[in-house]
């Protein structure tokens, strides 16, 4: 019997599916970590922002508390993707609202998966908590910062992991549609992008209207942010811009 124990096993082994290893997050240096999370915002209200640092193993920690009542960190899980990735960079930042109610997700993400849950159990967990009011929609209307020079997200047009310069703000619209507004975006067509649009973020709930920076305040920020751009670079291939975005 034992010996038929060790065939069965050595069989289901050969043909069970390859285990793909859960791509482990890696710490970014603490000065830069801090310098791409505040570029989410406009220069002039970083030094009142609270930020906080990802620490893979256990979740987000406060790094430095500010007053202004924005809070800004580098988000490296998309819950929304069921996938989880190494290679996620989203410097973002919300306002006292936002911290309150959406910011609570992204970083109750981390600390999920950091415990180790499966992609499919932190979508199914964010998503119930939702559902059960755990996560509020903000109470008022607020911001998100996004002006960052450089992501590394689920981008136009192909909804594709790309790294790409796309400065925008996000505001608050929980389960508003892109026919509410009368918006139409068209992915394949840029020029569509321009006016406000209705982007849902995992659940209807996390619906934001967005607006793009113009093309002269996008080739400002990125001059103004070269060293940043470079620095980002430098630390990691997958984050350097394409030439089309300089």
């Amino acid at each position: 019997m034992y010996a038929l124990s060790i065939l069965y096993f050595i069989a289901t082994e050969l043909v069970a599916p390859l285990r793909v290893p859960t791509p482990v997050i890696a710490s970014m240096p603490a000065g830069l970590e801090t310098r791409y999370a505040l570029s989410a915002l406009p220069a002039e209200l970083r030094p009142g922002a609270t930020v906080y640092l990802l620490d893979p193993g256990e979740g987000y920690r406060l790094s430095r508390q500010g007053t202004s009542g924005l809070t800004c960190l580098v988000q490296r899980t998309a819950w929304e993707l069921r996938d989880f990735r190494d290679d996620i960079y989203i410097p973002l930042c919300y306002d006292a609202e936002g911290t309150r109610t959406y910011l609570k997700v992204i970083m109750d993400a981390a600390t999920l998966r950091a415990k180790g849950a499966t992609p499919e159990a932190l979508y199914a967990t964010i998503e119930a908590r939702i559902e059960d009011g755990t996560y509020p929609v903000p109470a008022r209307s607020g911001v998100s910062y996004m002006v960052a020079p450089v992501q590394r997200t689920v981008g136009p047009p192909e909804l594709k992991v790309v790294t790409i310069s796309l400065p925008h703000l996000m505001f608050y619209a929980p389960h508003v549609k892109n026919a509410d507004i009368g918006a139409a975006p068209d992915l394949a067509d840029p020029s569509t992008l321009l006016s406000p649009f209705i982007d849902r973020q995992g659940h209807d709930a996390h619906s934001y209207m967005i607006q793009l920076l113009g093309a002269a305040e996008k080739s400002q920020l990125l001059a103004d942010e070269a060293p940043l751009v470079r620095d980002l670079c430098a630390y990691r291939d997958v984050l350097c811009l394409p030439a089309a975005h300089h």
